[in-house]
Parts: structure tokens; C-alpha cells; sequence
């Protein structure tokens, strides 16, 4: 295949605006915005779950408060029935009786009560607990969508550059040969770079050294002659800088 030096001057336009792309999408797939919001992510689901655990512990605590309570309330009234008795006039067996079952409450209730304040006062530690635990949450939500604007700006500055490199590979495609164009798609499918520029006796594409039996052969061909890799095919770029 022949091809103008011109040809190949704007293809190798076209090898180093492929690259470009191919660096804007490798920056789109590995975006250190993009990480930040996935570790956020898992952040804010980590203090999701820390609010919920203490959420619940709460709850649990406050059931049994209002258990003690009842209870509370129930010997409580209990107390005011027996005192009543008392007050109301009854032989000494029973005054006796009433005054052990009182004791006996008075007893039950400061240990209910003991017990309550104990349970109270957990609750009060876990309070707070669940205060921090809120606030961070709160924190991680907002550095979250902090991350996320972030994120957004920074796909649409990539999407615009892609934008230019696109548009400057159309214009690059439209002026090439339409069988180098090809040539060069093909093995550009195939091994990811099409073309590459000689330097020296070592390929631009595959960085391999052509050895020099080769490398006479590439030196003696003409200048419009389309030369190719003998180690990865890619079409070999003979301009100089």
C-alpha cells in the first residue's frame, strides 16, 4: 500500500489524538471523585447502621423503664390500698400483717426505683451516644453530596474534553485515506494501537527493537510505502519530529 507523506503525517495526528481519548477514558473509568463518593457511600451506611443500633438499644431501654414503672405504679397502689385498710380499723392480726406487707413493698419499690434510675441513667449515656452518632451521620450525608457535585463537575469537564477529542478525530478520519483509515482501524482493533511512530529500530506501538535485517529492508523502502511492524502489525510511522 502506498500512502502520501501527508497521509502519514495526519495519521500520526490521528495515533497521538487516539491516545488522548484513550487517557480521557481511563480518567472517566478511574475518576478519584467517582472513589471518594463510593468510601462516602459506605460511610454513610456505616453511621446509617450505628444510629439504627443505638436507635434500638434506646428503645429497648425505654420498654424497660416503662416496665419499671408500671410495676412502680402497681406497688405503688397496692401500698395506698393496704395503708387504707389500716386506716379504716382492723383487729391487731391483721394490723400486723398489713404492716409486714407494707414493709415488704416499701422495700420492692426502692428496689424498682434503684433499678430505674440505673436504667435511666444508661439511657441518658446512650442519649448521647446516639446525638454523635446522628451528628456524624449528618456530616457524612453532607460530605457525601459534597463528593457528588464533585463528582458531577468533574464528569462534565471529561465529557467536554472527550467532546473536543472526538470532534478533532472526525476531522482527522475525514481528510485520511480511506484504506490507510481502514488499515489502521483494523489493527487498532485488533491490538489496541494501529500505528506507531519508528524511532530508531524500535516501534512505536509495541516499543519492540526491529532487528536489523528488518530495519535495512524499512530504511530502502519509499517514503509513500505503508510499512508494518514485524513483531505487532501495527503500521510504522517513518516521520520525523
Amino acid at each position: 500500500m502506498k500512502a502520501e507523506v501527508t497521509q502519514q503525517r495526519r495519521l500520526r495526528q490521528l495515533v497521538d489524538n487516539d491516545a488522548e481519548l484513550a487517557r480521557i477514558g481511563h480518567r472517566a473509568k478511574t475518576l478519584v471523585e467517582q472513589q471518594r463518593v463510593d468510601e462516602l457511600l459506605i460511610a454513610v451506611t456505616a453511621a446509617e447502621d450505628a444510629v439504627a443500633a443505638v436507635s434500638i438499644a434506646l428503645a429497648d431501654l425505654d420498654g424497660a423503664i416503662a416496665k419499671l414503672e408500671n410495676e412502680i405504679d402497681g406497688v405503688r397502689k397496692r401500698e395506698d390500698r393496704d395503708r387504707a385498710l389500716l386506716d379504716s380499723g382492723v383487729n391487731d392480726k391483721q394490723q400486723a400483717e398489713l404492716a409486714h406487707e407494707l414493709q415488704t413493698l416499701e422495700r420492692r419499690q426502692s428496689d424498682l426505683e434503684d433499678a430505674e434510675l440505673e436504667i435511666m441513667e444508661q439511657r441518658e449515656s446512650l442519649a448521647a451516644r446516639h446525638a454523635e452518632a446522628t451528628d456524624e451521620l449528618d456530616q457524612t450525608r453532607n460530605d457525601l453530596r459534597d463528593a457528588e457535585g464533585a463528582r458531577d463537575r468533574a464528569r462534565t469537564e471529561v465529557n467536554e474534553v472527550r467532546a473536543h477529542w472526538e470532534n478533532s478525530r472526525a476531522e482527522l478520519t475525514g481528510e485520511l485515506d480511506a484504506d490507510l483509515l481502514a488499515l489502521y482501524e483494523r489493527q487498532r482493533a485488533a491490538n489496541g494501537v494501529g500505528a506507531g511512530v519508528l524511532r530508531g529500530r524500535h516501534c512505536g506501538a509495541c516499543r519492540i527493537e526491529i532487528d536489523r535485517g528488518e530495519s535495512a529492508r524499512i530504511a530502502a523502502a519509499a517514503d509513500d510505502d505503508v510499512l508494518r511492524c514485524p513483531e505487532c502489525g501495527a503500521i510504522l510511522l517513518r516521520i520525523k519530529d
